[in-house]
């Protein structure tokens, strides 16, 4: 007899050993010093933030979008594989343990996420409103923990309908109310929490009488559902070790393809030039991992007072973005037509180091001019030239070494 509870054992532990192979590799020590670094800055200069928070600051809009957004992101985790839409469909009857533990185990792995958001958000209540007193932050993530798990089944029961649209709206209109509740709680408006709380109640059950009168899931959505989120997770582990599993998406972005080999000279030896350039364009997610971290590094840059942290965030930007940019050079090795490339292994190296330098004195370029929006010209000509030593000794030193 099949039994989906002993059946979903055997496929979490191959998913949890599935993670813990490339987890080892993200967080290896490069990552760990960097991400040490990062946390105790944001640190440091929060708790200097908050000592002169203005009284007028909008508290409540800030945790309870916050707030809001985190218990509305609530996907399940199925872990289906393909086979299973031919051989598990006809026991969909039987396979209610199975969803049940996917609930629960999504339920665990979002935990984190929600109690660092809490802590996170934790001082800044505090230095808000002083006369409350601590329970009361405690009974809010109560709340947020019970509305966690409410968002979780009637994101669950939307699994049972085909249509996108409604499924979009659905989510919409579920995050607003989560964000109004949680605006409503922080500001100490009760009626106001009271009245969107039945509101999503009302919803809460609508879902339910709606999903009970489907036929059953919609199994290819939630197979696909579950892919594209190990799919996100493969390619941020293919930045730091070899994913065989990872799947190429590819977007046409035919004036920025035209725009950044415009200028390649129609020879040999700038084979790897014209393909690395538009792999980095059109393949994954290496232009949107390269322009977040701009941004991202932009904003700490601009907000952090300090002049020597300003420059430590561009080092440490210039270095996460050379350091995942080096993943293209295995980007195509399931391709066996680039073995056969009448193309020199060094002039295949050499366009890859050629390229990670360009894009990263870009990056040092758009960090610098932002010392000149806040009129800081010393931390210009500071962050230039540390920007052009740094990646002339990483890039030449330290990425040419790991190709060869």
């Amino acid at each position: 007899m099949f039994d989906s509870h002993a059946f979903y054992k055997k496929r979490l532990a191959s998913h949890m050993k599935e993670l813990g192979r490339y987890t080892r590799y993200i967080f290896n020590g490069h990552i760990a010093f960097a991400l040490f670094f990062f946390i105790a800055a944001v640190a440091y200069y929060y708790q200097a933030w908050l000592a002169q928070l203005p009284e007028n600051f909008p508290t409540a809009a800030i945790i309870g979008i916050a707030f809001g957004l985190v218990v509305s992101y609530s996907p399940v985790r199925t872990l289906l594989q393909d086979p299973d839409l031919v051989f598990l469909l006809p026991a969909e009857e039987k396979m209610k343990p199975y969803f049940r533990n996917s609930i629960i185990y999504s339920f665990v792995i979002q935990l984190y996420l929600i109690l660092l958001v809490a802590a996170a958000l934790g001082p800044l209540y505090t230095a808000s409103y002083p006369g409350r007193e601590g329970n009361a932050y405690l009974l809010t993530i109560v709340v947020l923990l019970i509305f966690k798990v409410a968002n979780l089944l009637a994101n669950w029961w939307m699994y049972r309908t085909r249509d996108s649209n409604h499924r979009r709206l659905e989510l919409l209109v579920r995050t607003v109310m989560n964000i109004l509740v949680f605006y409503f709680l922080i500001a100490g408006e009760m009626l106001g929490a009271c009245i969107v709380t039945i509101l999503f109640a009302a919803l809460f059950l609508y879902n339910y009488f709606l999903a009970a009168r489907q036929a059953g899931l919609v199994w290819d959505l939630l197979l696909e559902k579950d892919q594209n989120r190990m799919q996100a997770f493969y390619r941020i582990a293919n930045m730091f070790s070899d994913v065989p599993h990872i799947k190429s998406s590819v977007r046409k972005r035919q004036w920025l393809v035209s725009l950044v080999t415009k200028n390649i000279p129609f020879e040999k030896r700038h084979t790897f030039d014209y393909l690395y350039r538009i792999t980095f364009v059109r393949s994954g997610d290496y232009v949107g991992m390269y322009v977040r971290l701009i941004i991202i590094g932009g904003l700490f840059i601009y907000l952090i007072p300090n002049i020597w942290v300003k420059l430590l965030f561009v080092i440490l930007f210039l270095y996460m973005s050379s350091f995942q940019m080096m993943t293209l050079y295995q980007h195509h090795r399931t391709i066996m037509w680039l073995d056969i490339y009448p193309v020199e292994k060094t002039d295949r190296q050499h366009s890859l180091v050629k390229l990670i330098f360009q894009l990263t004195i870009f990056q040092t370029i758009l960090f610098a001019c932002i010392f000149i929006l806040m009129q800081e010209y010393t931390g210009f000509l500071f962050a230039i030239v540390a920007g052009i030593v740094f990646t002339y000794v990483f890039v030449n030193g330290y990425v040419r070494r790991k190709l060869t």
